[in-house]
C-alpha cells in the first residue's frame, strides 16, 4: 500500500485527553491495506487461508451486558440476544471493526473475524474473546477479490456449522494526503474503490445469497459522516461512501423478502489513526470543538451495530444512521 493511502482499522497511538475512554477506536473499523491485501488472498491460495477458533462458553463484556439488557427490554427475553447466530466482520481485528466483534461476541454470537494482513492482531483478538469464553475464528481474506470472499464465508460455515446470520462491512480505505480532486491520482482513485466499494459488493452479494432466510438476518455496512459535510480533498473517499449508502439502501429492497435488513452505519470523526493521519493541529482542534466536546471512541459506534443486528432492530431496514454526535 502506498504510504498515504491509510487503513481504516489502524488505531492511533495519541495522548490520553481527560475526557479519553480506556478503548482507543478507529474511523470505520479495518479499513484494508489494498497492496498488502491483493497478496493476502489469491484463487491460487485460497484453499491455505489461515483460521484460529477457540470454543464458545459464554459470557459478556459490561460494556455489551448493558446493550444486550436494552435489547431484552426491546422485547428479546434472551439474555444472549444472539447466541444462536454467526457473525461474519469484515475488518473484524482492529478500529471500530474490532469492537464490533467484541460487542456481537459478548451479546451471543459466534465470531468470523476478517483481517488483510496482520495475522497478530486477529489472534489476539481470537483469544481476548477465548478468556471470556466467546466463540470466534480469524479468517484472512482480501475483500475485493471475488474468490478470497467466497472462500470467507464457506471457512465461516465450516467453522460453526452454519452460514453467517449477521455481516458487518468495515473494511475500508482513505487517501491520508486529502488532495483535491484535480490532484487526486488514478492509482489512489482505483485503491480506494476497489476496497470502500468493490469489497463491500462483494461481501454484501455474498451475504445476500448465503444468510438463511427468516433466520434474523442482518447486513450493516459503513459509510461515513463525511457524505453529509462534502469537504474539500475528500472527493474520491467520499464518493466510495455515497456509492455503498446507495447499495446498501437498494439491497434492503431486494433481501426484505427473505427477512434479511441492510442499514448503513456512517460515523463522524473517531479517535483513530485514520482519522489523524495528516491532519494539523488546528483542524484536530476545530473538531474536538463541536457540540458533544470530544471526539467518538470505538465504543461510541460499536453499541449501534450491535442494535441493528438484533430482533429488537427488525424493523429498521435501508437506513443510513449518523452516529456523529451532531457533527453533521
Amino acid at each position: 500500500m502506498m504510504a498515504h493511502l491509510m487503513s481504516r482499522s489502524t488505531v492511533p497511538r495519541v495522548p490520553s485527553r481527560p475526557y479519553k475512554s480506556t478503548a482507543i477506536s478507529s474511523q470505520r473499523g479495518a479499513r484494508q491495506n489494498r497492496a498488502d491485501t491483493k497478496a493476502d488472498t489469491s484463487t491460487s491460495d485460497r484453499a491455505n487461508l489461515p483460521v484460529a477458533c477457540v470454543t464458545p462458553r459464554g459470557g459478556s463484556s459490561q460494556a455489551s451486558n448493558q446493550v444486550a439488557m436494552a435489547l431484552a427490554g426491546a422485547g428479546n427475553t434472551s439474555p444472549l440476544p444472539l447466541a444462536s447466530r454467526v457473525a461474519l466482520v469484515t475488518g473484524g481485528s482492529r478500529g471500530i471493526g474490532r469492537e464490533v466483534s467484541s460487542q456481537l461476541a459478548a451479546l451471543g454470537a459466534r465470531v468470523v473475524i476478517n483481517y488483510a494482513s496482520n495475522s497478530a492482531r486477529a489472534d489476539e483478538l481470537v483469544a481476548e474473546l477465548a478468556s471470556r469464553g466467546h466463540g470466534a475464528v480469524a479468517v484472512r481474506a482480501d475483500v475485493s477479490d471475488p474468490d478470497a470472499v467466497r472462500v470467507l464465508f464457506d471457512r465461516a460455515e465450516e467453522a460453526f456449522g452454519s452460514p453467517p446470520h449477521i455481516v458487518v462491512a468495515c473494511a475500508g480505505l482513505l487517501n491520508a494526503k486529502y488532495p483535491a480532486l484535480a490532484d487526486t491520482a488514478v492509482e489512489d482513485f482505483d485503491a480506494m474503490f476497489a476496497v470502500n466499494v468493490r469489497g463491500t459488493f462483494l461481501v454484501c452479494r455474498e451475504a445476500a445469497s448465503r444468510i438463511p432466510a427468516n433466520s434474523g438476518g442482518r447486513i450493516v455496512t459503513f459509510s461515513s459522516s463525511i457524505v453529509g459535510t462534502l469537504l474539500p480533498g475528500y472527493a474520491a473517499y467520499t464518493a466510495t461512501n455515497a456509492a455503498v449508502e446507495a447499495m446498501t439502501r437498494i439491497l434492503a429492497k431486494e433481501v426484505a423478502a427473505k427477512g434479511v435488513t441492510a442499514n448503513v452505519v456512517a460515523p463522524g470523526p473517531v479517535r483513530t489513526e485514520l482519522f489523524f493521519a495528516g491532519k494539523d493541529e488546528a483542524f484536530v482542534r476545530k473538531v474536538e470543538e463541536h457540540s458533544m466536546g470530544r471526539i467518538a471512541e470505538t465504543t461510541d459506534v460499536a453499541p449501534v451495530v450491535a442494535f441493528l443486528a438484533s430482533d429488537a432492530a427488525a424493523w429498521v431496514n435501508g437506513q443510513v444512521i449518523r452516529v456523529n454526535g451532531g457533527f453533521a
